[in-house]
């Protein structure tokens, strides 16, 4: 027979130690990730998935995760921010400008020759959102801020040399600011989703869109259009779109200590100029597909680069004005950002000589 004072000390030692049980049996979580990009895709395959499997590397496999692209929760891409926030899903990818005119102080990024490269430029979004729109995402906890690579031209029966040759035709763009740009160089403009791109132009639906090249082969756009027009880097990058990488507040401040430091180090500046360096990167691969093809590709030079750059300026110009009548300082912001990207632009280079 065991002794009963061997029995009180086993008892109180389990009692004393079920507290540490409990929280070793909490540190291991299953996060759920949502975005719209298809399966195949860049962004899945080389950011989404890529992050998730670094996160489960760093925690000794301690976060897991249950991957869902392409809509595959259901609801649409416009309500993806909506998820995170609501605690639908944990983590999502997805556009700001899903939501036109909800994150307003960001759309400064999206604005008309703004961008210099993606890597350099997310770098710029996230510092510019943390020192002047702190609470833009104040219902999130934001992983990453990130842009695309330089935005471009995709027509079906048409190749676009000047901002005249527009006019008339039907332009998909992703976002209110690009949108409004696509209006001002002549197109009549049409948002939609990128998932919704391929069965509008094979319809007539739209004559072309506006996307990156990383994003052509996802969604078949080489093999729906014939004429695809960028610009010269020295004219500047017509346009590129905001991402957010965002996690639901409670069930990030739920987590331990040690699993929120991990998410914490696969989160912020870093994490959005990476992202973002990645996401560019898959414009060469994006390019060659329309070149394989036999497409035809014009790149716009600096001095017709002009003419764009005049027309668009208005996009410019109204994002200040509705930035003071919403009580902010829309020079400031616009110059703050400018000078962020300009930062960050040149530390890049510096980098690369």
């Amino acid at each position: 027979m065991i002794p009963r004072r061997t029995l009180l000390q086993s008892g109180a030692a389990l009692a004393l130690g079920a507290p540490a049980l409990i929280g070793f049996a909490q540190q291991s979580v299953t996060l759920k990730f949502h975005t719209f990009m298809a399966p195949q895709s860049n962004v899945w395959l080389n950011m989404n998935k890529a992050w998730m499997d670094k996160v489960t590397k760093d925690s000794d496999g301690r976060i897991k995760f249950e991957a869902y692209p392409a809509m595959q929760l259901g609801g649409s891409p416009m309500q993806l921010y909506d998820q995170a926030k609501d605690g639908v899903v944990d983590i999502v990818w997805t556009l700001p400008g899903n939501t036109p005119g909800r994150f307003p102080r960001i759309e400064v990024f999206e604005l008309p020759f703004m961008m210099n490269n993606a890597e350099a430029t997310s770098r710029a979004f996230w510092e510019y959102t943390m020192t002047m729109a702190p609470d833009e995402f104040k219902d999130v906890q934001p992983l990453a801020l990130q842009v695309h690579g330089p935005g471009m031209f995709h027509m079906r029966d048409k190749l676009i040399k000047t901002a005249e040759d527009l006019r008339g035709s039907k332009v998909r763009g992703p976002t209110r600011q690009i949108t409004k740009m696509l209006g001002y160089l002549g197109a009549t403009p049409v948002g939609m989703p990128l998932p919704q791109i391929p069965d509008a132009l094979s319809k007539g639906v739209i004559n072309g869109c506006v996307i990156p090249w990383e994003v052509v082969p996802a969604v078949k756009v080489q093999e729906l259009t014939k004429f695809h027009s960028e610009f010269d880097p020295a004219g500047g990058a017509l346009y590129t779109t905001t991402f957010i990488m965002a996690m639901n507040k409670a069930k990030y401040n739920s987590l331990a200590p040690d699993l929120r430091a991990i998410i914490d180090k696969n989160s912020g500046i870093e994490t959005s100029a990476w992202l973002g360096k990645v996401q560019q990167s898959g414009d060469i691969p994006g390019r060659a597909a329309a070149v394989k093809l036999g497409n035809t590709i014009h790149t716009i030079p600096a001095t017709d680069a002009q003419e764009f750059k005049r027309k668009a300026r208005l996009v410019e110009v109204e994002w200040m004005q509705d930035m003071d009548k919403r009580g902010f300082n829309g020079k400031k912001l616009f110059d703050t950002a400018k000078a962020l990207i300009d930062k960050h632009g040149k530390a890049a280079s510096a980098k690369k000589a």
